[in-house]
């Protein structure tokens, strides 16, 4: 899958062979060069103006706080990627208002903070960009990739409390917010992050949010995140006329304390956001204890073709799984509830999965997820199997993490 090229490596110096612009927004001077460390710049209006070139770079000072917008809207190649950074010590960057635009392409964005922006921390519109080792908090959205974003990376970042709403109203049924990531666009990539508290009070849900949100987005890669006390971790929706077909989640570890919450929910034909078609979630593991919790809903016309799982090891305090229709195409996975509301797949149990404990999801020995899982083709990983940390072995465990 063409995403996976987002995970190489960032570039080498001396590959980019640009030039190197610095910001300080308590030391520096919108009259300086702005391309040393002893004589930056001082504001985002700079930089924003900057005519910047394939191989150059963008170094933030650490501790800088700004507020506006900074928008990354020149394009760099992807041998020779644009480059925003952090350089000195302390804090990241902080930037609060409009935060963050990345309508160009392949820029390579660290070591920045957006927080209490007017909606996204990081609005990323264009395509072959890689976030890594930012951090998002109180938006709407930590990181929005936008219909146009594609075969982006976001990676190893942290989005927390992400925790407001965009529409809380009293019209039934159309309260959005607090998202971790909101992907609209297709083919990217959310990996390694630490994704917490997208959580919000709704007027139509008593509570909303989402770790990862699909809507409209197809074939986007979820792999290797670890999700905490988010009201849901993925929803996936699409307009009519739109799909959201074929998004792949993997290896990502869900837990949370709090009252309610769900892993997945997708739906079929019959709901106004469906049919969401092709959805994989194989390799989960899965902790959510309260008495009002969900692991799985495939509903309003659910069927194989909805929905796959395979390989996942899913605890809750609620119900494991709802399905109507023809049902998900389910195996290999250990589930623990009060409830099911659908038909166990082939190697697939009721048991207690034996968790380290409920924020630990290591497996024990004697765990019957050890040796649970069904061999799976690289398909099944939307292509990406090769990518993965280690390599499965022919009869895997359920679950996230291999015994």
């Amino acid at each position: 899958m063409a995403v996976m090229a987002a995970l190489l490596p960032a570039v080498p110096l001396q590959q980019r062979a640009g030039t190197t612009y610095y910001v300080d927004s308590r030391a520096g001077s919108d009259n300086a060069s702005g391309t040393s460390a002893t004589a930056p710049w001082k504001s985002l209006d700079k930089v924003n103006a900057a005519d910047l070139k394939p191989g150059d770079a963008i170094s933030f000072k650490r501790g800088s706080s700004f507020d506006g917008e900074l928008k990354l809207s020149a394009k760099g190649t992807a041998a020779r990627p644009i480059v925003a950074q952090a350089y000195g010590k302390g804090p990241l960057a902080k930037i609060t208002g409009e935060c963050v635009l990345v309508d160009g392409s392949h820029w390579r964005i660290s070591g920045l903070r957006a927080t209490g922006c007017r909606w996204a921390g990081f609005e990323v519109a264009g395509d072959g960009n890689v976030l890594s080792e930012v951090q998002a908090d109180k938006n709407i959205a930590g990181v929005w990739v936008t219909p146009s974003g594609t075969h982006n990376t976001i990676r190893d970042s942290k989005l927390t409390g992400n925790n407001r709403m965009s529409v809380d109203d009293d019209t039934p049924d159309n309260d959005s917010g607090a998202f971790g990531v909101l992907l609209n666009g297709d083919d990217n990539l959310v990996t390694g992050n630490t994704i917490t508290g997208s959580y919000a009070s709704s007027h139509d849900y008593s509570t909303d949010g989402a770790a990862v949100e699909v809507f409209n987005g197809d074939r986007n890669l979820v792999l290797h995140n670890i999700a905490r006390n988010n009201e849901t971790f993925t929803e996936l929706g699409a307009q009519k006329g739109r799909t959201a077909t074929g998004n792949v989640f993997a290896f990502n570890v869900v837990t949370s304390t709090r009252k309610r919450g769900s892993f997945l929910v997708t739906r079929g034909s019959g709901h106004v956001v469906g049919p969401v078609l092709g959805t994989i979630a194989v390799q989960n593991s899965v902790s959510l204890p309260a008495r009002d919790t969900i692991g799985w809903s495939c509903g309003d016309g659910c069927g194989p073709s909805i929905l796959k799982l395979r390989n996942n090891v899913i605890s809750v305090g609620g119900q494991a799984g709802y399905e109507d229709g023809k049902g998900a195409d389910e195996a290999g996975s250990v589930y623990q509830a009060r409830s099911f509301k659908f038909k166990l797949g082939p190697r697939s149990v009721k048991a207690d999965p034996r968790f380290v404990s409920t924020s630990d999801l290591h497996l024990r020995s004697g765990s019957p997820a050890i040796g649970r899982g069904v061999s799976l083709s690289p398909d099944w990983y939307g292509g990406a199997k090769s990518s993965l940390s280690k390599a499965l072995p022919s009869t895997p465990d359920a679950g996230a993490y291999q015994h």
